[in-house]
Parts: structure tokens; C-alpha cells; sequence
């Protein structure tokens, strides 16, 4: 077999056309009648999925990638590079065991920090890539098991240190779903069991989830990751454990390009949703909080963290006198603030052709709002159109900040 499990003229295909476009490589198939050009294409398109999901696999020669919908489903690199923080150094000297397979993108990188790594898949055909993989990988401890993710977890014999799922969210009719009662497997019905075979367990989310009901659905968890990449939230994370002893911990983290993140931890309390105070409207400053942020609804945390100011309870922007620099978000300073009066618009905008906007606690849309301002999309200023107190309508003319200014 070739590194491609294919014929050489088939390798040297793919080499030769991997930055070409599948499309019209597919039209052409005819003119290849020696390449299995189904497997070819799979192939090509893998690669070029993985350039950017997935860099560091695809710098590694002759990887397998499987059917579009498994690479639509993995974790990016970036994220699966996150769960390998999660777990303490204490349990990397026992076993991990991910009963959900998959493509195998969070078990290459999770697996490294564990003496035993056990890969359960139910699909023939995925666990054929991940052997090949793996062994590429350098990931020569990992276990290979075909077969059903529930049937092996009832049969552990000895407790694993990390028991991982990341369940699937399709339904018997290809259409996705959210709930965890709906995908598959169930961990609400398995919690018990899973903590009785695992000192750790650690479960991937839809992010279209309300993470408050998954704590309420599933009970025992300890902790809460909300993982954004590039400020788009892309999954949920929760951390279970048996009877846990302290505090829920949720941990707010936004991966930027380049591997820099933006970390926000906060223990909620029932007190933490509480009225906020009146902006002040003669800062200087505006703060919106990143993805992850936005998901956990943690405003008065923030608020008390970084000495800012909200606009009111449900714009979800901050404000401040004095430039917060480590505030986790985009950042903007002030040009000026003005209310929807003709005139008062005229001389906030000064003649401007051009803007970013964004409406939040707003009565209008973003399109009607532009066509009122007469503004096309784009340029260097951002409108943020808001509501302060209960009806005064107010519009932040602002640039955004890259560094302390």
C-alpha cells in the first residue's frame, strides 16, 4: 500500500493536483480512467480542508481523510489543542479513552499527555484511517477498537483516568440536532455509569446549546469550556465529575489566529445577573465582549473584573473613561455619541460614505439602519446603535484598537 492506500500513479495524482479545484477536477473525470478518482477527490479535498483546519496534519505526508462530513465534524487543530489543558497533569499518567472515535482529531492531540490511549469507533472505515494515521502520527500507544462506544464502555474492566465523547448531533435522517437527549449516544442516560468508569469525564457540545440546561440535564459537572475560535463560538465543553466538591468553574476562552487566546474564568453565584448601572456617557472607550463572553452571559463578572461600564442590561457593550488594554474582546475608542436627531446625525457623521454597524437592544435592523444613514457596508468606523435606559436611542461613532493608544 501506498502512503495514499492507493496505487503510486494515484499518490503522484494527488500530489501533482492538490491545489486544484475538486470541482473541475471532478468534470475531468474521464480523462483518468486508471485513478480511482472518488477516493482522489476525497483525498484533495481533505487536504485542502486541512491546510487550514487541520495544519499540522496536513504537513504530514500521505494522511488519510476521510468522507466531507467527517472532516465537517472534527475539531480544528485549535480546539483540540485546548482539551489537552483540561485535564490536571495528576491523570496523565493513567489511560484516556475516547468512546466517539471519529476522525480521531481530539484523541491524536489529547492522547500524547496519557501512558494508555484507547480509540473507540463504530465505522470500519474510520478506524482503518485511524490506524494509518496514528501510526504516521508518531502515536504508537494507541489502541484501535472497532465497536460500538456504549458496548465497551459497559465492559471496561478497570476505570480509565479520562473517559471523552463527543456525541453525534445527526439523527437517523441526517438532520442535526442539538439537545444532548437527542444525539448519540445519550450521556444524561449514561452519567452514572460513565462516572463510575472514569475518574474524569469530559463531553463536546453543540454551542447552540444553553449551557445552563446541559448543567441542569446532566448534574455532577465541575466545570464549563465555551471555546470560540477567531470570536466564533464552536463548542461547549463540560467536565463531570462524581459529587464534586467545589464550586461550578466556567472558563470563557477565545483562540486567536496564531494560537493566542483571551482567557475569562468566573465561578457563578445567583446574585451575578443583577441591575446595572447607568453608563457614562462621556467615556471614551467601547468594549464588546468576544464570543465565548456573549455565550456565558457573565456581563456584571465583567463588569467588576475590568472596571467598565455597561450600556444599559441588554446591549451586552461596556464603556470606560480609561483604556482597559487586557479587556477580552474588541475594543474601540470613542469619536463621538449621538442620538437619531437629523441634525445631530449630520454632525456626528461629518460626511461619512462608509461604516461598520452593529445594533444590539436596537428598535431597527442593520439594513434599515444603513439605509436611514445612507452608510454602505465597510471602512474603518464602527456604529454601534444602542439603548440606553429604557428608551434613549443613541449611536457610538467609534474606531477600533489594536494596541494601547
Amino acid at each position: 500500500m501506498t502512503r495514499f492506500g492507493g496505487s503510486l500513479e494515484m499518490e503522484s495524482f494527488i500530489l501533482e493536483h492538490r491545489l486544484d479545484d475538486v470541482r473541475q477536477l471532478a468534470l475531468q473525470a474521464d480523462r483518468y480512467p486508471d485513478i480511482d478518482m472518488p477516493m482522489t477527490l476525497q483525498q484533495i479535498a481533505g487536504w485542502q480542508t486541512a491546510r487550514t483546519k487541520l495544519p499540522e496534519w496536513a504537513a504530514v505526508d500521505g494522511i488519510l481523510y476521510p468522507p466531507r462530513l467527517s472532516m465537517e465534524q472534527c475539531s480544528s487543530e485549535a480546539t483540540a489543542k485546548y482539551k489537552t489543558t483540561i485535564p490536571a497533569p495528576s491523570l496523565r499518567e493513567g489511560s484516556l479513552v475516547d468512546l466517539t472515535g471519529g476522525f480521531g482529531v481530539d484523541f491524536s492531540y489529547m492522547a500524547r499527555g496519557f501512558r494508555k490511549a484507547v480509540y473507540v469507533e463504530q465505522q470500519p472505515h474510520l478506524c482503518e484511517v485511524a490506524r494509518h494515521n496514528f501510526r504516521l502520527l508518531g502515536l504508537n500507544h494507541a489502541e484501535v477498537v472497532c465497536g460500538d462506544g456504549v458496548e465497551y464502555l459497559k465492559n471496561m474492566r478497570r476505570p480509565a483516568s479520562l473517559i471523552y465523547l463527543d456525541p453525534a448531533r445527526r439523527n437517523v435522517n441526517g438532520m442535526k440536532t442539538y439537545a444532548i437527549g437527542d444525539c448519540t449516544p445519550d450521556v444524561a442516560a449514561l452519567k452514572d455509569l460513565l462516572l463510575e468508569k472514569a475518574e474524569l469525564v469530559m463531553v463536546k457540545l453543540s454551542p447552540m446549546l444553553d449551557w445552563h440546561k446541559a448543567i441542569d440535564d446532566l448534574g455532577e459537572v465541575s466545570q464549563m469550556h465555551i471555546v470560540s475560535v477567531d470570536n466564533e463560538c464552536k463548542e461547549l465543553l463540560v467536565v463531570l465529575t462524581k459529587n464534586p466538591t467545589v464550586p461550578l468553574r466556567v472558563v470563557c476562552v477565545n483562540i486567536k489566529h496564531g494560537g493566542t487566546a483571551e482567557t475569562f474564568e468566573y465561578f457563578p453565584t445567583p446574585s451575578a445577573n443583577t441591575h446595572l448601572p447607568t453608563p457614562i456617557t462621556q467615556s471614551l472607550y467601547l468594549y464588546e465582549p468576544n464570543a465565548s463572553l456573549m455565550k456565558a452571559g457573565c456581563f456584571a463578572e465583567l463588569a467588576a473584573r475590568y472596571g467598565v461600564q455597561p450600556i444599559g442590561n441588554s446591549s451586552h457593550l461596556f464603556v470606560s473613561s480609561e483604556f482597559v488594554i487586557d479587556f477580552p474582546g474588541r475594543k474601540f475608542h470613542i469619536d463621538s455619541v449621538t442620538s437619531l436627531n437629523k441634525k445631530e446625525l449630520r454632525q456626528a457623521l461629518g460626511g461619512l460614505r462608509k461604516a461598520n454597524i452593529t445594533v444590539r437592544n436596537f428598535p431597527i435592523s442593520v439594513a434599515e439602519l444603513r439605509k436611514r444613514l445612507k452608510l454602505s457596508d465597510g471602512g474603518d468606523t464602527y456604529i454601534f446603535a444602542t439603548t440606553i435606559g429604557e428608551k434613549d436611542h443613541v449611536l457610538f461613532i467609534t474606531k477600533q484598537l489594536f494596541k494601547k493608544p
